[in-house]
C-alpha cells in the first residue's frame, strides 16, 4: 500500500492541538484509517493511506479530517473562489492524445519550506495515483509573478506570421491568458527545471536526466504538448516545466495547470490541490478554459470555468444507517456523525416509517458512490473500535464453501508440488490477454474467446476480465526477470467469457494455471506436475496432442480429465518468450478447475 509522510509537529500546528503526543497523535490518525508504519530520519510519521481517500495525501487534508474527527470542523466547506483574470486557451494543434486542461490560481501564501515540501509530496502522490503515473493526468505548479499573460485583445489581426507562431495568443477581453498547444519535438526551446541551458522537447526526451522517465508518455504523438505565455515555452506537460515558472520558498501567487487525457479526472486532481493551498491560506481564483471551437476533445468550443467545486448529494436511509453498522442512532445523533465526516446533511423526516437524510458530498470526496460510503463515514465518526461485535441473528453457522473447499485443496496441492500460490488481478489489457499470446481475440482455442470488457476502464491495464490465468502468469515472470532461477509459479483464480447460452451471457469459472520457468523446462516437466496433481484427487487424465498458438507445436497437448476437454499444455512458444523478454525456456498448462470435483 502507498504512505503518505506527515510531519507531527506540523500536524498539531495546522490542528491547534500542540498538546497532542505523538502517541495519541497516532492513535487518532488509526481511527481515521492510517496506519503507522514508522518514521523517517526526520521523524515524519510514515502513514499508510487507503488509496480512495485521495485528499488525505497531504498534511493539510490528513490535519483537516482531523479536525472534522474532533468536532471543531462541522459540516461541509467550499473554498471562496475570486473571478477568474486567467484563460487558458486551447487550440487546435493540441495533441489529440491529451486534448483536455484545466487550471487554477492561488494567491497569498506563505510557502515556507514546509509548505514546499508538502505541495512538492501531494503532486508525486497524485500522479502515481489518479494521475496513474503522469499517463492520465500531470500537474505543473508555476510561480505566477514570473508568467506574462497577454491582457486583453484590442481587436485587431493578427498577421500570418503571428498566426504560425506558437506564441501567439488570443486573449479574452479584460483578462490574460495563456496557451495550451502543440509543437515539433524540434520546434522550439526553453530550459527546463534543473538544468541551466535551453533544450528542445526531443533533447529533453534524451537527455534530461528527470525528464526522460516519461518520455514514453509522448514519444509516440506527432506533436508535443506545450504550454505558453508572452514570453514563451514555460511547460512542456506531462513531461516537465520550464524553470523560469519554478516555485520557490520566496513563492506568494502560484498558477496550476493540469493536462490529461480525461477532464473529470484532471478536474477532481485540481480540487484536491486548491483545497490543500486554500487550507494554508491561500486566496483560489477561478481560470477560464477556452476550447477552440475546432479543438480535440469532448469541449470543443466550449468555455469551462475551473476550479470546480461543485457538490454532489446522496439519499441514505436512516434503517440502512442502522442495519448496516448494527446499532441503535437516533435522527440527531446520525447528524452529527454526518456533519462530524465533513458532510452536508439535512434530515427529510415526512415519510412516515423512515428518516432518510439528504447528504451533500464536499468537492474534494471523490471516493463517495454509493449510499454506503456516507454510512462508512458515519461508523467512522462514531468510531469502529467501539462497535461490539455479536453474532448474527440467523440460525446456522456459517462454513466453507464447497467450492472454496476445492480451491484450498488445488492450492495445497500445487505448492505441495513446489509451485509458488499467486493472487493476481481479474482485470487485464486485451493486449496482454491475447496479442502478446499470439491468441486471437474470439478464437475457439483455449483462452480465445469474447472476453468481458470493461466499459470506461480506468487504466488501459484493465480493460478486459481475463479470459484465462496463463497471461497472468507471464505478466509476473516478465517483472521478474532480475530474479533467481528457476521460478515455478501457479494460481487458482477467476476467469470468464461471454456464452450466449448462459442466463448471465457470461461463463464464469475457476482455473488452474502453472508456469515452470527454468533452464531445462519442458514438456514432460509440466505433464508430471499435471499428472501427479490429477493423481491427488483421483481423476483420470490424458493429454493427446493439440495445436494452440502460444505453445510450440508438437510439444502441445489438450487436457482431457475424466473424458472432458479441459485444458491445454505445453512448451511456451519463443517467440512469446522473446515477447516477454525471457531468457529461460517456459513450460506451463492450465485447466478448469471443475474438473477435479468428485
Amino acid at each position: 500500500m502507498p504512505t503518505v509522510e506527515i510531519d507531527p509537529d506540523e500536524l498539531r500546528e495546522l490542528t491547534g492541538h500542540p498538546e497532542k503526543d505523538d502517541g495519541t497523535l497516532r492513535d487518532e490518525l488509526f481511527a481515521l484509517g492510517l496506519e503507522y508504519e514508522g518514521e523517517t530520519d526526520d521523524g515524519e510519521f510514515e502513514l499508510e493511506f487507503a488509496p480512495d481517500r485521495l485528499d488525505r495525501l497531504s498534511v493539510e487534508g490528513v490535519a483537516r479530517s482531523l479536525r472534522y474527527q474532533y468536532g471543531e470542523d462541522r459540516g461541509i466547506y467550499i473554498p471562496n473562489t475570486n473571478d477568474a483574470e486567467w484563460t487558458i486557451e486551447v487550440d487546435a494543434d493540441v495533441p489529440d492524445e491529451r486534448p483536455y486542461v484545466t487550471g487554477a490560481v492561488v494567491r497569498g501564501l506563505d510557502m515556507d519550506e514546509a509548505a514546499l515540501e508538502s505541495l512538492i509530496q501531494l503532486q508525486e502522490k497524485l500522479h502515481a495515483t489518479m494521475g496513474r503515473q503522469r499517463a492520465k493526468g500531470a500537474i505543473g505548479v508555476h510561480d505566477l509573478t514570473m508568467l506574462k499573460g497577454q491582457v486583453a485583445a484590442t481587436g485587431g489581426e493578427n498577421t500570418p506570421e503571428e498566426e504560425e507562431d506558437p506564441r501567439t495568443e488570443t486573449a479574452s477581453p479584460g483578462g490574460k491568458s495563456v496557451r495550451y498547444t502543440g509543437i515539433g519535438k524540434r520546434e522550439d526551446t526553453f530550459v527546463p527545471l534543473e538544468e541551466n541551458h535551453e533544450m528542445n522537447p526531443q533533447e529533453v526526451l534524451m537527455g534530461h536526466h528527470t525528464a526522460h522517465k516519461f518520455a514514453d508518455l509522448v514519444e509516440s504523438y506527432e506533436r508535443m504538448p506545450a504550454i505558453y505565455d508572452d514570453i514563451g515555452l514555460f511547460s512542456f506537460p506531462p513531461v516537465i516545466n520550464g524553470k523560469r515558472t519554478e516555485v520557490t520558498t520566496d513563492s506568494r501567487d502560484l498558477f496550476i495547470e493540469m493536462t490529461g487525457t480525461d477532464q473529470w479526472t484532471i478536474d477532481h486532481m485540481l480540487t484536491i490541490v486548491c483545497y490543500a493551498l486554500d487550507a494554508r491560506g491561500g486566496r483560489v481564483e477561478e481560470v477560464d478554459v477556452q476550447y477552440a471551437d475546432d479543438a480535440a476533445g469532448d469541449y470543443a468550443g466550449h468555455t469551462l470555468t475551473r476550479p470546480l467545486f461543485e457538490t454532489k448529494t446522496k439519499t441514505v436511509a436512516h434503517s440502512d444507517v442502522e442495519s448496516t453498522l448494527g446499532i441503535d442512532l437516533d435522527g440527531e445523533e446520525v447528524v452529527d456523525l454526518l456533519e462530524r465526516a465533513g458532510l452536508g446533511v439535512v434530515a427529510d423526516d415526512s415519510a412516515a416509517d423512515d428518516i432518510h437524510y439528504d447528504v451533500e458530498i464536499p468537492p474534494y470526496r471523490v471516493d463517495v458512490l454509493h449510499p454506503v460510503d456516507v454510512i462508512d463515514d458515519v461508523g467512522r465518526a462514531f468510531g469502529f473500535n467501539l462497535l461490539e461485535p455479536r453474532y448474527p441473528d440467523v440460525s446456522t453457522v456459517g462454513g466453507r464453501h464447497e467450492r472454496s473447499r476445492l480451491e484450498r485443496a488445488a492450492r495445497t496441492s500445487l505448492v505441495g508440488l513446489g509451485f509458488e500460490d499467486l493472487l493476481n488481478f481479474h482485470l487485464i489489457s486485451e493486449e496482454a490477454n491475447y496479442d502478446r499470446l499470439d491468441v486471437e481475440r474470439g478464437s475457439d482455442v483455449f483462452g480465445g474467446g469474447e472476453p468481458a470488457v470493461i466499459q470506461e476502464p480506468y487504466s488501459e491495464d484493465y480493460e478486459i476480465v481475463r479470459t484465462w490465468a496463463l497471461p497472468s502468469l507471464m505478466l509476473v515472470l516478465e517483472n521478474n526477470t532480475h530474479r533467481s532461477y528457476p521460478q515455478d509459479l501457479a494460481e487458482v483464480g477467476f476467469a470468464a467469457r461471454q456464452n450466449d447460452d448462459e442466463a448471465t451471457k457470461m461463463a464464469e469459472r475457476q482455473t488452474v494455471a502453472a508456469a515452470l520457468a527454468r533452464h531445462d523446462a519442458s514438456y514432460e516437466d509440466a505433464k508430471a506436475r499435471l499428472q501427479a496433481l490429477c493423481r491427488a484427487f483421483d481423476v483420470e487424465l490424458v493429454t493427446p496432442p493439440a495445436e494452440h498458438p502460444a505453445f510450440v507445436s508438437g510439444r502441445t497437448a489438450d487436457i482431457i480429465i475424466d473424458c472432458e476437454r479441459v485444458g491445454v499444455i505445453g512448451e511456451v512458444h519463443p517467440k512469446v518468450l522473446v515477447e516477454y523478454d525471457l531468457e529461460v525456456p517456459v513450460a506451463a498448462f492450465e485447466f478448469d478447475l471443475d474438473a477435479l470435483r468428485e
